[in-house]
């Protein structure tokens, strides 16, 4: 049974999946009945952070045109790009060998922005049913959720959560924070 956090809530991924080694995390979302005569794209991206919160390389910024990350295992992978969100479930998804992530990896940032959403006049106010989770690769079952309730009517961009480092094990952190500015507002944060 899959621990639902709340936005601030944190939990060891270790108390609520013993020995969990590798993870996908889902992300997903619908777009409103609004029309704004363009399809929305939502992009899923990652930035591996390290212990300043600072992105460690451009390589270490995972999105759909730099899929995995640089070190041998290819320990973070993005699956691929959903252009259009359509269908039930995970609308992208992002593979997590807890085990291989290397030691300069302190946070795992899951973010996702609108693509082209100034021109298109388009925000996360206009998305609903946005959620991010947490499904143990190995066994196939959902660990945690945050399903996000709140309306972001001007954010184009939201960290949704984190994978983070503390005392040895991973833990997640239900963020759910909004900016202005598209992905460069992330990109100024981390960098």
């Amino acid at each position: 049974m899959a621990v639902n956090l709340s936005k601030g809530q944190r939990i060891s991924l270790e108390k609520i999946a013993p020995g969990i080694s590798e993870a996908f995390v889902g992300l997903g979302w619908d777009t409103n009945i609004t029309d704004t005569g363009q399809d929305f794209d939502i992009d899923a991206s990652v930035f591996l952070l390290d212990r300043n919160e600072k992105l460690i390389s451009d390589n270490h910024f995972i999105f759909y045109n730099n899929l995995a990350s640089p070190d041998p295992h290819k320990s973070v992978e993005h699956l691929g790009d959903n252009r259009t969100g359509a269908g039930e479930g995970d609308d992208e998804v992002i593979k997590v060998n807890l085990k291989q992530v290397p030691p300069d990896v302190n946070k795992i940032a899951m973010v996702v922005t609108i693509h082209e959403a100034e021109q298109r006049q388009q925000n996360f106010g206009q998305v609903q049913n946005a959620f991010v989770r947490v499904v143990d690769a190995q066994n196939k079952q959902e660990v945690v959720r945050y399903d996000l309730t709140e309306d972001f009517s001007v954010e184009t961009a939201l960290i949704m959560a984190e994978l983070y480092r503390k005392d040895g094990e991973w833990r997640v952190n239900a963020v759910g924070a909004g900016y202005q500015g598209g992905l460069q507002a992330l990109l100024d944060r981390y960098q």
